[in-house]
């Protein structure tokens, strides 16, 4: 179709969309059987108008449609059919905006799980801090103790002496029975005072029937303890009118004790500062309490602190105590030797020992005694009094005589005593 005529038909096509509407407000339907078009609803506004005339256009150039002629006039030639008008799409509706989704609640954490090993200290039962002793005074010692681990102790677990003072106390108790976790547990010992007048700690852990040393604390490593004073009784006056026989008055109390004063030192070696109750094997050296241990002369003190050089030739271990002031009469007492073997012969100990001071930053000497392992031990008593009025830090040492190999020297109840 040549494109006056098809513009005709175009025109046409709007007039009778023109007429349809004006009828469709009269009230009647008119079908336009011409283009094919459904009959148009009584009402029909612009958006619907448009919509039906962009179609009629539409069909008058939809391809391969055959042209109608008009009448009068001659059938044209074929054209190629014309590019069709897109149908305009609907327009889309804005999405609805969803309500915001809550946050997902976060997963609760799960409570720490105990250990499996933990004691926490309740109480003294019986003999609280300080308790009083007569001199060999025999006592039971009880404490309650409560499982906050996750295991369960049983019978074959122990309370041990672990060091410090043992009181002829034996060395390990096993526990009275199965203790669940949250539980409590009350732990005795028969213990005995000592028979020197003083004050005097010991200190106990707990052991599984494995050999797993456990405490209290946060650390689950500290011992628990008894702590008593050991008093000479008052002499009871004899009624019969015959005078009571003198009595000797009880020896001095210590006035600086360094066997319990050791954890409070400084301990170095040749190789560096040491812990206090290191292992005794380790190589740079260590220093110990060492309760009823066996001597070179078959005794067993209570108080013994053993101090063992630094594992080399000439090896060397010091402790350096905190400050103390002296007064007039003040005496250091002290017995140096060494600890047997085994077998309860000597080894080959062969060491210098050394009582020093230390004042104003400078290092001075108050003794050196040399020691080998010989069946016996040394007494020492050094008076003071040329330092009465002096604040002065007492230094312990130990030097290797050539080996240290077999260097087990001990400080036996090694003290300051009043006048």
């Amino acid at each position: 179709m040549d494109p006056k005529r098809k513009w005709l038909w175009i025109g046409g096509d709007m007039v009778a969309v023109l007429l349809l509407c004006a009828l469709a407000a009269g009230g009647w339907w008119l079908v336009r059987g011409r283009t094919g078009l459904p009959a148009v609803p009584p009402t029909l506004n612009s958006e619907q108008i448009a919509t039906w005339a962009a179609a009629t256009v539409a069909a008058q150039q939809t391809p391969g449609a055959p042209d109608t002629p008009i009448p009068g006039t001659a059938p044209a030639a074929t054209s190629p059919p014309e590019p069709t008008l897109a149908a305009s799409s609907p327009t889309a509706l804005p999405p609805t905006a969803l309500p915001p989704t809550a946050a997902a609640s976060s997963t609760p954490q799960a409570s720490p799980t105990p250990p499996c090993l933990a004691a926490r200290f309740v109480k003294d039962v019986t003999v609280p801090d300080g308790t009083t002793f007569a001199p060999g005074q025999e006592f039971t010692k009880t404490w309650r103790l409560r499982n906050v681990g996750s295991c369960t102790w049983t019978t074959a677990y122990t309370v041990y002496f672990d060091r410090g003072d043992a009181m002829s106390g034996p060395a390990d108790i096993n526990l009275p029975h199965a203790v669940d976790p949250n539980e409590t547990v009350d732990v005795s010992v028969a213990l005995k005072a000592p028979a020197t007048p003083g004050t005097y700690k010991g200190y106990w852990k707990l052991r599984t029937d494995d050999g797993r040393s456990f405490g209290i604390g946060a650390d689950r490593s500290t011992a628990f303890w008894v702590a008593i004073k050991v008093v000479a009784p008052t002499p009871t006056p004899t009624p019969t009118p015959t005078p009571a026989p003198p009595t000797l008055p009880p020896p001095p109390l210590p006035v600086l004790d360094f066997y319990h004063e050791a954890s409070s030192a400084e301990w170095v070696s040749g190789a560096g500062i040491l812990p206090f109750d290191g292992p005794d094997n380790d190589p740079r050296g260590f220093v110990k309490p060492r309760p009823g241990a066996l001597l070179e002369d078959g005794s067993r003190p209570e108080k013994v602190l053993e101090m063992h050089p630094e594992w080399v030739d000439d090896g060397v271990i010091t402790g350096r105590y905190p400050a103390f002031t002296v007064i007039a009469g003040h005496h250091f007492q002290a017995q140096i030797g060494f600890l047997a073997l085994s077998d309860g012969s000597c080894g080959a100990g062969d060491a210098i020992f050394q009582l020093n001071y230390r004042e104003g930053g400078t290092l001075h000497p108050l003794g050196q005694w040399h020691e080998t392992c010989d069946g016996a031990l040394r007494t020492l008593d050094v008076d003071l009094s040329s330092l009465a009025g002096h604040r002065v830090e007492f230094v312990l040492a130990v030097m290797a005589n050539g080996s240290s190999a077999q260097d087990w020297a001990v400080w036996v109840e090694p003290i300051v005593r009043e006048p």
